[in-house]
């Protein structure tokens, strides 16, 4: 029965409208892979839940109850990075979105920036800076902004209710409407979100439809949806600049950390770091068990090299630089390999460089 004709007593709209809003979370929730039971949470882990907790009910108090119910129920799918703004969509976009729950899922993280920026910080920024977001590949424009009006638009949609919620390294904002809609393909499982052409015409080398560019947007994208999120996004911020660097690199290998704080560091260490984890050679793990111990390994950053601390032939246990890998050939194709890593490789040296 269409809606309107269900509204035809007028007290049966808000009821309409709440199941419109719950099975669209419910959608949402689906489409999340189970979360991990930890019997034991550590302190970063309560305070994760914490911030979730009072951010969910700042959005409730302001109307935006399906975000609440959604931030709630799956934090880790916002504040995967240390520092993040959060977009909310109103409920009736929300109700009204028919996508796939995928798709869904991927448009509000479309709708969330690895970056703490609080509508004073936004407010800073000239019109048509882009901001990075948690879909890999993705970013979302300031089309607007009007400092003496307090006035900010994102992809053209007004920031209606700023600084809904502001808590340490966590910005929530309130917004009129979606920055984009997803375009399911015809298997209604692939999707594609289009970006404001200012952010598009930056993308270069990533918008060319090379075969290094399609490696590595699958290893942006891998790495983001197999719990390495926050070097995804490190990742990805850079890789402009690391491929005009070195144009000819068609091969590499990737450590990459689980927990990567640094995403937040200014971009100059931000940019040694990463570097500091890639390898302009493909070596699986195999190739790297069969080198010698203290072998030197040259990485994308000038003069900083990498150095095999154990090896499996001794230790049954392989470690670069005291860190070891903990997910070998994680992923692994012609070209490029990569493997997971306990933590980020230390960086005591390499501060310098941010000076």
């Amino acid at each position: 029965m269409p809606m309107a004709a269900s509204c035809s007593h007028w007290w049966h709209c808000p009821f309409y409208f709440a199941m419109a809003v719950t099975l669209a979370v419910i959608s949402i929730y689906a489409s999340m892979p189970p979360r991990p039971n930890h019997s034991n949470p550590t302190a970063a882990a309560a305070i994760h839940n914490r911030l979730a907790f009072n951010a969910s009910r700042a959005l409730r108090n302001h109307g935006f109850t399906a975000m609440a119910t959604i931030l709630q129920i799956y934090p880790e799918q916002f504040l995967s990075s240390p520092q993040s703004t959060i977009f909310a969509l109103q409920d009736a976009a929300i109700s009204n979105l028919s996508a796939h729950p995928n798709a869904v899922k991927r448009l509000l993280q479309y709708h969330t920036s690895p970056s703490n920026l609080p509508i004073k910080e936004l407010l800073k920024k000239p019109q048509g800076t882009c901001l990075p977001t948690l879909v890999p590949g993705k970013r979302i424009a300031m089309t607007k902004n009007d400092a003496k009006k307090g006035s900010v638009e994102i992809n053209d949609v007004l920031i209606a209710h700023p600084d809904v919620f502001l808590d340490g390294a966590i910005s929530i904002h309130g917004v009129l409407g979606p920055f984009s809609r997803p375009e399911l393909h015809e298997t209604g499982q692939d999707w594609e979100i289009t970006e404001p052409p200012v952010c598009d015409s930056h993308c270069g080398i990533l918008s060319n439809s090379s075969k290094i560019s399609d490696e590595w947007t699958r290893i942006v994208r891998f790495l983001s949806s197999n719990g390495f999120v926050s070097f995804a996004i490190g990742l990805h911020s850079l890789l402009y600049g690391i491929l005009q660097d070195y144009p000819d690199l068609n091969s590499a290998t990737i450590f990459a950390p689980v927990e990567f704080v640094f995403v937040a560091s200014s971009r100059p260490l931000l940019d040694a770091i990463v570097r500091f984890h890639i390898l302009p050679k493909r070596l699986t793990f195999m190739e790297l068990t069969s080198l010698p111990e203290k072998a030197s390994l040259w990485t994308l950053l000038l003069n900083r090299n990498l150095v095999i601390t154990s090896s499996a032939s001794s230790k049954q246990v392989l470690a670069i630089n005291g860190v070891k890998i903990t997910a070998p050939d994680a992923f692994s194709s012609e070209h490029f390999v990569i493997h997971g890593i306990s933590r980020a490789f230390s960086t005591e040296t390499l501060f310098k460089i941010a000076e």
